[in-house]
């Protein structure tokens, strides 16, 4: 019974609502309505298309690109017109058949203000009328998304590097002409991936860096000499048969931190925004990493007594530090620099040799 008497209510002020009406009033409201529509839709192609012609000024994209895109969103535009205006010529229809029917009736009234356009009442409540409202989204979205790419304060980046492995003893410089290691064939490889984050909130050019990489090294003994493990110490002792390979390969995961001064230049776009352009000019890193080791093995490879050619592969740690860490530095220009990286503990228990990397280093964006 309740819900017969509340559909009653509702359908008595639906029609005293219908005859306070003015068919006047209700005529221009629809033609600022469909004017509004027009005005909004053309004024969003031609931002659209401002925005073209920067990206081909830019040389973002080609003139035969942006013919086509200036195609497309014009098709689109003139679609939505035609789709809203139709809804409002459907009303304008109803409303002529309620005032043939006498439903409605006429009135001298002032002009109507624009917030009365976008206005209309069911009962005693008043609602707004949005034109485009999902463009008007979409535009918020593309302004909040384009205001967070120019202020991004955090990227990443791959890295690879590559070069010559040795070793130090008593962390002496000039104990590398003497090493036991070939120096040009001894070789270290090292893959992963790096953020940088700038220490301000606005674009600078110095940056807080930090990954995690994978190591490869390879020291080779020179003079037909191999590692042997003797209890708690690791030996360089002469083989029996004549080596052809004798390489010693560690492979840690490294976690490197480094201070970042990044000299490129930061772009400003028309609109006055400002964003960082990283990785174009010189750049120098400081730093050090902390790892540990993942497995260690020596190849060695000789023809015996018989001549039959053999390989031989031994597992073991060779009582080398697990933990390892160290200091490491990058100066170059753009993705490309200068790479050197060298252990504070010693490279075996026991004893003061540490490992030493000299290479190029690769930083892509």
């Amino acid at each position: 019974m309740k819900k017969i008497v509340l559909i009653m209510v509702l359908f008595v002020t639906t029609i005293t609502t219908a005859q306070t009406k003015t068919f006047e009033k209700e005529v221009r409201k629809i033609s600022k309505r469909i004017d509004l529509i027009t005005k909004t839709q053309k004024d969003s192609l031609k931002m659209k298309v401002i925005e073209i012609d920067k990206k081909l000024e830019r040389g973002e994209i080609t003139k035969s690109t942006a013919d086509t895109l200036k195609k497309e969103i014009a098709s689109y535009h003139a679609k939505q017109i035609e789709e809203k205006v139709g809804e409002q010529e459907r009303l304008l229809q109803l409303l002529v058949q309620d005032k043939t029917n006498g439903k409605i009736v006429s009135a001298t009234e002032s002009d109507l203000s624009k917030d009365e356009v976008n206005t209309f009442t069911i009962g005693s409540k008043v609602f707004r009328f949005t034109v485009d409202e999902d463009e008007t989204k979409e535009k918020k979205r593309t302004t909040k998304k384009r205001k967070r790419s120019y202020n991004n304060r955090s990227t990443s980046q791959f890295v690879f590097a590559m070069g010559v492995n040795n070793v130090l003893q008593n962390n002496k410089l000039s104990t590398l002409s003497d090493s036991q290691y070939k120096l040009w064939q001894s070789h270290f490889y090292e893959l992963g991936f790096t953020w940088k984050t700038r220490f301000s909130k606005e674009p600078s050019q110095l940056y807080f860096k930090y990954g995690v990489s994978f190591l490869w090294n390879n020291l080779r003994l020179d003079n037909n000499q191999y590692h042997v493990k003797n209890r708690d110490m690791t030996e360089i002792q002469t083989f029996s048969e004549n080596l052809k390979e004798s390489r010693l390969r560690h492979v840690q995961v490294n976690f490197p931190i480094h201070i970042e001064w990044d000299l490129s230049k930061n772009r400003t776009y028309k609109n006055g925004s400002v964003y960082d352009n990283t990785n174009r000019s010189i750049r120098l890193g400081v730093g050090g990493f902390v790892g540990f080791k993942l497995g260690t093995r020596q190849y060695l490879e000789f023809n015996d007594a018989n001549g039959v050619e053999t390989r031989q592969v031994e597992y073991d740690n060779f009582n080398m530090n697990t933990v390892n860490y160290g200091l490491s530095a990058y100066l170059g220009y753009r993705s490309t620099s200068f790479y050197v990286k060298y252990d504070l503990n010693p490279l075996f228990k026991d004893t003061e040799t540490r490992n030493i990397s000299l290479g190029i280093r690769l930083d892509l964006n």
